[in-house]
């Protein structure tokens, strides 16, 4: 597609970026509309077989899907402008949004709208549950897999990694037809490409620590072990990033994360930007402002470099794949695994909106969150309603009822 030129392509890349609202079905759904069906840039099955093999790796699979299209249409230059215009335009609202959070975030009026938002994204979550669960969970060992993991991580605390590679050991080794020999020794690993795309991630931490900036690394090894563990997309992470944030590492409040996921569903580009918010909260929180932008700075370098590296490094063997019937039955286990995950994260955002007091209660060697029913917000239960009703049921646009959502709360809260 050598025809195409480097303007039409970055106008096309641009305009992808910039309406890439909804998250990461209506993401792949714009995609599909300007690089398949308006414009012959992409056969169907191209973009089929670029779709699940990016639904295979951690990380945001859209912003993954954009860059192999990219590298697909124009190589290496290609795939880095369509991957960055992907994720430029929703960055840059997010780093506005973020500072603007930390100056202005304690205010009634804006704690009002955050309540309206907060609702909506209880709604999402489960949306999302729902959709991932139907694609997921297509056998009996699948739901099996899908209830251990919600004990291992709600009842049990178990970490998020240890869950994903449990779920996938368990695949791998399960699966019936063995991978194809012929086909595993025909590939050659690039490792120029492989060395050059691991310096790039992992240069800046070794800086940072090395210049004494031991906050910004630690952002940064965080960031860079969340990034390998990104099976499913942000929901499935959200809740053990939640935990380690704001329990053990103290970077923000709960209400701040639900915030900050909030502001992520209002902007264009992936879910996960949401770690961009979490990063400058923490630099914000250690140092002020210039620190704050440091920190999301470096946040998105690790959460994004290494979609890079997986794209261009795997994708010349996406056919390959296709042969691999333990490693595609170990991700599929994965997957399974992440809808008990989404289905954790569910509960933990349900009652932390709809409920003032929510306390950890042990029950022998398991614990759960247990709300108190009198602290119940009927305001946020009120909106949550509406918004399900306007989502699940009416299917109105993301953006609309989160706007309406927060003007509601804000309304009644004036009243």
């Amino acid at each position: 597609m050598n025809d195409i030129s480097l303007r039409e392509f970055t106008r096309i890349f641009t305009r992808i970026g910039i309406l890439s609202f909804g998250g990461p079905a209506a993401q792949i759904a714009l995609m599909h509309r300007e690089l398949v069906d308006e414009r012959p840039w992409l056969t169907e099955q191209q973009f089929l077989s670029a779709l699940s093999f990016c639904m295979l790796l951690p990380g945001p699979e859209a912003m993954q899907l954009a860059t192999y299209a990219g590298w697909r249409l124009r190589g290496v230059p290609g795939g880095l402008i369509a991957g960055l215009l992907f994720v430029v335009p929703g960055a840059l609202f997010m780093l506005g949004l973020s500072m603007a959070y930390a100056a202005y975030g304690a205010v009634p009026l804006i704690n009002a709208l955050f309540l309206g938002v907060k609702a909506t994204v209880v709604v999402v979550v489960v949306e999302a549950l729902l959709r991932i669960s139907r694609k997921a969970l297509k056998g009996r060992a699948h739901w099996v897999i899908a209830g251990l993991s919600f004990v291992g991580i709600f009842f049990l605390d178990l970490p998020f990694p240890l869950i994903i590679l449990l779920a996938g050991a368990y695949g791998y080794f399960m699966a019936k037809a063995p991978d194809t020999p012929a086909k595993r020794d025909q590939v050659k690993l690039p490792f120029k490409a492989l060395g050059i795309w691991l310096s790039l991630w992992w240069a800046p931490i070794a800086l940072l620590w090395a210049s004494g900036a031991t906050m910004l690394a630690q952002v940064g090894l965080f960031f860079s072990k969340l990034a390998v563990v990104t099976f499913g997309g942000a929901y499935a992470v959200l809740a053990y990033m939640a935990q380690e944030v704001v329990a053990d590492k103290g970077w923000l409040t709960t209400p701040q994360m639900m915030d900050g996921l909030g502001l992520a569903e209002t902007t264009p580009g992936p879910l996960i930007l949401v770690t961009e918010f979490v990063g400058y909260q923490a630099g914000f929180g250690s140092g002020g402002l210039f620190l704050g932008v440091i920190a999301a700075l470096v946040t998105l370098w690790v959460t994004f470099v290494p979609c890079f590296l997986w794209i261009f490094v795997g994708a010349p063997y996406i056919d390959w794949l296709s042969h691999m019937p333990r490693l595609s039955a170990g991700l599929r286990a994965i997957t399974a695994a992440v809808v008990g995950v989404i289905l954790n994260l569910s509960l933990w955002f349900g009652l932390h909106v709809l409920f003032a007091t929510v306390d950890e209660r042990s029950f022998g060697v398991l614990s759960a969150p247990v709300p108190s029913l009198s602290s119940i917000d009927l305001v946020a239960l009120g909106l949550a309603i509406c918004a399900g009703v306007l989502l699940l049921w009416k299917h109105w646009s993301l953006p609309l009822v989160l706007g309406l959502a927060a003007l509601a709360s804000a309304a009644i809260s004036l009243i």
